[in-house]
């Protein structure tokens, strides 16, 4: 079992930025494709962004497309996501992922969730 742990959430303003960093202990981690999801109050966890092994691909969910980039440094065993532009329909509780099946989007075919970092977007 891998274990994640998200951290950089916190409150911030319309317009605003958030670096969120996801550490993951041990010396698998450079073999997964690794995933942001977030799941904000009363909704379902849904798929912000992922980038596969060595970090050349990567995919956004279309409603952060151009405002958040994710990124990874295998040799610190850390994936990223800079978020620009934040609104307030950002906000959520974000967590990073490992893949553990086939898609590059869904949450299912992720695992080893982490415990999750609270983005909060409001004036």
């Amino acid at each position: 079992q891998v274990h994640l742990v998200e951290s950089g959430g916190g409150r911030v303003q319309p317009g605003g930025s958030l670096r969120l960093s996801c550490a993951v202990p041990g010396r698998t981690f450079s073999l997964s494709p690794m995933g942001w999801f977030r799941q904000a109050s009363g909704k379902e966890r849904e798929f912000v962004a992922s980038t596969t092994r060595s970090g050349w691909q990567v995919y956004y969910a279309d409603s952060v497309k151009g405002r958040f980039t994710i990124s990874r440094d295998n040799a610190k065993n850390t994936v990223y996501l800079q978020m620009n532009s934040l609104q307030p329909e950002d906000t959520a509780v974000y967590y990073c992922a490992a893949q553990t099946g086939a898609t590059m989007t869904e949450p299912a075919d992720f695992g080893s969730w982490g415990q999750g970092t609270q983005v909060t977007v409001s004036s």
